[in-house]
């Protein structure tokens, strides 16, 4: 009696573990794309070379933000003070540049950009040598710096400020703005330091296992450390930014700033329990969250509905990561 077997083919595993990695790594690509083609038809306006640069420029203030908060959260931290340095920073510089008794341009920038560093560090300080926990240390910070804004100038708006300065933020190079040129130029140095130095594997390291990584010699300290100081001085760039963008330093900008750059880096990928992540990713996510905001503006959306609808993509961006952490 001959029997016949015939084998059983089993169900591939293969298409679905392409699907997945599809989705994590252009998912928020590919949704990207898509708001940008829905509102193409929505609107004759949001494909012209003015509305895009407007996105750009708009999204170059959240984008430099994120940058800075992406090296933060990729070792497990966070920094909810970035929109108060923010508007510490843009006012410092705004300050010093303004009126009759000018300390010219590129003083004033750098103090700025000095401001924004020596704040980020007392954050990496709190964190890295006193093992603050970075939600209570940039809490900390959020408050004090914003109070030093309004002590600054006496909760008066800086405004008179000369043509050099507000040509950093409202100025053009060959028909591009240059914040846009700036913003890309902090992108290119922030994913080479990430991608092709020791100190961008030791940023990965510390994240996914901070005591494997000073088990094999790494800084966990001065790591950590470092991560807040580059936070705080994107932070002041970005403040800077703002202020010339605006043509005054109010002791008021950039509340809940640090929210969009936290949706940012979360939307573009980067786990918030650290070790996971690109600035690529934060990039995307940045002008996904700037296409939304202009999208919602040129459809009419009320500004209360803005914020609504800012929360649930905050909130769908930590259910995303908690997500991507089961899978």
């Amino acid at each position: 009696m001959n029997i016949k077997i015939t084998p059983i083919a089993l169900p591939s595993s293969t298409p679905a573990f392409s699907l997945q990695q599809f989705y994590a790594r252009y998912g928020i690509l590919a949704a990207l794309i898509a708001l940008c083609i829905f509102l193409s038809f929505s609107n004759q306006y949001f494909m012209s070379w003015g509305n895009w640069a407007d996105i750009l420029r708009q999204t170059s203030i959240n984008g430099i933000l994120a940058i800075g908060m992406t090296f933060v959260v990729l070792t497990a931290g966070i920094d909810l003070s970035v929109g108060a340095i923010l508007a510490f920073a843009g006012m410092v510089s705004a300050w010093l540049v303004a009126g009759d008794n000018s300390h010219g341009v590129t003083t004033s920038l750098l103090a700025g950009l000095g401001f924004g560093a020596l704040l980020g560090a007392v954050n990496g300080l709190l964190v890295a040598r006193l093992s603050v926990p970075p939600f209570v240390a940039t809490l900390g910070m959020l408050s004090a710096a914003r109070g030093l804004t309004y002590i600054y100038n006496d909760g008066m708006p800086v405004s008179d400020l000369p043509d050099d300065f507000l040509e950093i933020g409202a100025g053009y190079v060959w028909q591009v703005p240059v914040p846009i040129l700036i913003f890309v130029a902090v992108i290119a140095i922030s994913w080479f330091v990430l991608r092709y130095t020791i100190y961008g594997r030791y940023i990965y390291a510390v994240g996914g296992n901070a005591k494997s990584a000073k088990t094999s010699g790494i800084s966990t300290r001065k790591v950590l450390f470092a991560v807040y100081v580059v936070s705080g001085l994107l932070a002041a760039l970005a403040g800077i930014l703002l202020a010339s963008r605006t043509t005054a330093a109010l002791p008021q900008a950039g509340v809940s700033y640090e929210l969009d750059a936290i949706a940012a880096v979360v939307i573009g990928g980067t786990s918030l329990s650290g070790g996971t992540g690109s600035l690529g990713g934060t990039v995307v996510g940045a002008l996904l969250i700037g296409v939304i905001n202009n999208g919602l503006n040129l459809l009419g959306v009320s500004s209360y509905y803005q914020q609504v609808i800012k929360g649930v993509i905050i909130v769908g961006a930590v259910l995303l990561d908690a997500s991507r952490k089961k899978q």
